[in-house]
């Protein structure tokens, strides 16, 4: 890092809002951009050469809980926060994350996913996390309709502004859809050391939570409009979903199942949000519609990690390899349209005058991790590779 709040980035092709300009100079003061252009001859400024390198806006990650592994990487066994949570931010740098929506799951289940353990990653988030973690992290509760304790606690969160996106999620699956309950029962082994008749006792305990959930959640949506806070679906996967999705003014809409439902949600005005990995593997590991399919549609707007971190760095290159967008048009769905849906496009997302300092340096014609020079978040560089 350099001991001061001046820096001018120089000889650098810069990937802006109204497209590349090559051989610029790129001027920060005080965590923000200044001036970008191709005549500033800087006398005050300390210079960093750049030459044969490329500048892009930092990547934003509005939905990822790959830090789960960090914390429980085997049934039952968890690690102290502050190793797992640490280890994660260093993972999020590597990967070009300099804005991360810390999705954390408050459900109904016991241990990782609980409402103890929400609170406790928030606690550390806001808390020691300020001061030791380099990615600018943000709350996103990834709240289960069907949990219903606590309630009062999730609403003061909403109300003291410790959370920053809220989604509303459903994965009890409705009597007779055995798919659906295979996948949540291979989850729920995944995460929690419970026997099989104790999974069964509580999902039969939590389906009689329903109808108190959904009011609760009514509640929920209503504070966060109050404040603000943008609210996200998740797996709407019938046209009933999007009708409730538009009625509850939702801003993103998380992995759409199909391209009619994500042109419905986005003719109500949500933002369709899907995960990286479902392009880079090659599609969607739940059977819904694929990455490059709703790309060539036209109805992706945004990207985020999920479940894989490295996968949203490779994604723009990807698309661009696929044919299906160029490379500065995919670009802005890991950067500026993620950062516009989440309601902080007005200081990051982009490389302009008066937006926050966070940003990639990279090799050009290289779409691997070691393509990555260098990571600055409020223009400090925090991590450099090459």
């Amino acid at each position: 890092m350099l001991p001061t709040t001046k820096i001018a980035i120089q000889a650098v092709d810069v990937l802006t809002p109204n497209g590349w300009i090559p051989d610029a100079t790129v001027l920060i003061e005080n965590g923000k951009f200044i001036k970008i252009d191709q005549t500033i001859t800087p006398s005050e400024f300390p210079v960093i050469n750049a030459k044969g390198l490329q500048m892009l806006p930092g990547i934003i990650d509005l939905h990822g809980d790959a830090f789960e592994r960090m914390i429980c990487p085997r049934p039952g066994v968890n690690f102290p926060l502050a190793i797992a949570i640490a280890d994660n931010d260093r993972n999020l740098i590597a990967s070009g994350i300099t804005t991360f929506f810390c999705s954390i799951t408050d459900s109904y289940e016991p241990g990782l996913r609980s409402r103890d353990s929400a609170r406790s990653l928030i606690d550390f988030i806001l808390g020691i996390g300020k001061q030791v973690l380099s990615c600018n992290h943000q709350i996103h509760i990834r709240h289960e309709e069907a949990n219903t304790k606590n309630h009062d606690e999730l609403c003061n969160w909403l109300e003291s502004g410790k959370i920053n996106l809220i989604s509303i999620n459903d994965h009890l699956p409705p009597a007779g859809d055995e798919a659906k309950l295979k996948r949540l029962l291979k989850g729920l082994r995944q995460r929690v050391a419970l026997s099989e008749q104790e999974i069964t006792e509580l999902l039969t305990q939590t389906e009689k939570n329903r109808h108190q959930g959904y009011e609760q959640v009514e509640e929920l949506i209503a504070i966060a409009h109050s404040r603000k806070i943008p609210v996200a679906s998740h797996d709407d996967d019938c046209e009933e979903k999007v009708a409730l999705s538009q009625r509850r003014q939702i801003a993103i809409a998380e992995f759409p199942a199909s391209i009619p439902l994500a042109e419905k949600s986005r003719d109500y005005g949500a933002a369709v949000l899907m995960g990286a990995p479902n392009l880079v593997r090659g599609g969607s590991h739940v059977g819904y519609m694929s990455v490059a399919e709703a790309a060539k549609y036209g109805v992706l707007d945004c990207l985020c990690s999920d479940y894989h971190y490295p996968s949203l760095f490779h994604a723009p290159f990807k698309l661009q390899e696929l044919g299906l967008m160029s490379f500065e048009e995919a670009w802005k769905l890991v950067s500026s349209h993620p950062a516009a849906a989440a309601g902080i496009g007005n200081h990051k997302g982009k490389i302009s005058p008066g937006l926050d300092a966070d940003f990639l340096l990279i090799s050009p014609h290289n779409s691997l991790h070691s393509a990555i020079s260098s990571v600055y978040i409020g223009g400090k560089e925090v991590a450099k590779y090459q």
